[in-house]
């Protein structure tokens, strides 16, 4: 059942004749996972090898391309750690776009895809379920808080092991899909171009969602526009290529739209519907409607304008697969109701803010010193379960690092100076390569409590604050 229901419905903009979309400046970057290589592909998107973006993990490459696109014939695997990330730069933050798709093409011989949590940031996203013979995607829209944001992939069942075939993350406007909470994020479940004979993407949308051709089903026909028209300006900006087909029932009848493909638990959701007149109405016609979600009426009559398009966003619906949207005729309508287009997804929880930024930064002093430690990328310590292997964290809202486990990780040269972890309670540094005098920061630490520096080449002598320090087990 809807409920809490609020409607937006877009103001027209007057069309401006030289009007041409832009998208401002920010990420386009389209990474071919289990690649070192760059190329164009025939959507002219220029993808990049991930080399330079991890270095753990293993690369394959199918040799039979078929009709796959470039970037699904490569996928890099991870069978060594909790989680593997990809760090991409997105310079002051904002809103974006990202696409992960995952292509399994039994590239290790067992027929057998694996399961896997995906994650950004500090956030579990989806359990990606992979097909033997098919690619299959996840898309994410949400607000960047940083200057960087992570993709990762998580081990969930033993030997199922994660993958990445590519990831896709593109700027989009502060002022796009502003309806909802930017601390929350969009999840998409469906862009569908009713009446379209063809998938449409970049360069007919500059920021490069995927819309794809609506199934027409009985009882509908497909449109197409008698002209072509500038798209205004608008907040959510769709382009006008799925402004210029619709589809619409043969008779004056209501338009059901079902949303089977969501799950059957009842959840939030929130909506884009697009409508555009295909033809300019006689003076006897009159095409009016309005939308009702399971039997709710949520709009007032809605009349789409010929060379131009109404948008209507709907950011406060709750949703299960036996719920339908429906476009009921009006009273005074001749014409039946006429869709454009369409966006689903669901909305997810209230974002987590992650690690508390000074242990984060702290850790970063670690990993500039120690190459080794550079490959880690995103949360340390969240989503839950899924920290770091070489970090313990408190369960705080804003976790803290309470361990480092580095004991064997071949660290070699000067400790630097990491005092900023404060609430660390372990530091196990023994069996590594470290030198120089052992630093007095470690015995300032607040909270330490166990310190192994066993098996290094440390020089002089034991600092009194750790030698003095009765509460600390030192080894």
């Amino acid at each position: 059942m809807a409920k809490h229901l609020k409607t937006s419905l877009l103001l027209l903009l007057p069309l401006l004749p030289l009007l041409v979309a832009t998208v401002s400046a920010g990420v386009f970057l389209s990474i071919d996972c289990g690649s070192s290589e760059s190329f164009i592909d025939e959507s002219n998107i220029e993808w990049v090898g991930d080399n330079l973006y991890i270095g753990h993990g293993r690369s394959f490459v199918f040799r039979n391309r078929g009709s796959l696109s470039r970037a699904m014939t490569t996928l890099r695997v991870f069978e060594s750690r909790r989680k593997s990330c990809y760090r991409i730069d997105v310079s002051g933050g904002g809103r974006v776009l990202v696409r992960a798709s995952f292509n399994y093409g039994n590239y290790d011989g067992k027929s057998f895809p694996p399961s896997f949590a995906l994650q950004f940031d500090a956030n579990g996203w989806d359990t990606v379920v992979t097909s033997l013979d098919q690619p299959v995607s996840r898309e994410a829209i949400y607000v960047v808080k940083g200057d960087a944001t992570s993709v990762c992939v998580a081990l969930t069942l033993t030997n199922q092991f994660p993958f990445v075939s590519a990831i896709e993350v593109r700027s989009l406007e502060w002022s796009m899909y502003a309806h909802v909470d930017t601390s929350r994020a969009l999840f998409l479940r469906t862009r569908e171009a009713f009446g379209a004979q063809q998938i449409v993407r970049y360069k007919d949308d500059v920021y490069d969602r995927i819309w794809t051709p609506s199934i027409i089903s009985n009882g509908l026909t497909a449109l197409a526009s008698d002209t072509s028209f500038i798209v205004p300006d608008s907040m959510d900006k769709p382009p006008a290529l799925v402004l210029q087909t619709a589809v619409a029932p043969t008779q004056l009848s209501s338009l059901s739209i079902p949303l089977a493909y969501l799950s059957t638990s009842t959840v939030p959701i929130y909506v884009n519907m697009y409508f555009s007149e295909m033809s300019e109405l006689e003076a006897t016609q009159m095409r009016s409607f309005e939308i009702y979600v399971d039997g709710v009426h949520v709009s007032a009559p809605v009349s789409p304008p010929y060379q131009d398009f109404i948008e209507l966003s709907f950011a406060n619906i709750t949703a299960n697969s036996n719920t339908a949207i429906e476009l009921r005729p009006t009273a005074d309508s001749t014409l039946p109701p006429i869709i454009s287009a369409m966006e689903v997804f669901l909305v997810s929880a209230a974002l987590s803010n992650g690690t508390n930024p000074d242990d984060v930064t702290a850790l970063g002093t670690l990993q500039r010193q120690f190459e080794v430690l550079l490959d880690w990328n995103g949360d340390p310590c969240l989503p839950l379960s899924y920290n770091w292997e070489w970090v313990r964290c408190s369960s705080d809202e804003k976790p803290r690092i309470t361990a480092l486990i580095l004991s064997g990780f071949g660290l070699t040269g000067v400790l630097p100076n990491f005092g900023a972890l404060t609430a660390l309670e372990t530091v196990d540094l023994h069996n590594n390569f470290l030198s120089g005098e052992i630093p007095d920061f470690l015995g300032n630490l607040p909270n330490l409590r166990k310190l192994n520096l066993a098996d290094n080449d440390f020089s002089g002598s034991i600092p009194s604050s750790l030698t003095q320090n009765t509460k600390l087990d030192l080894e």
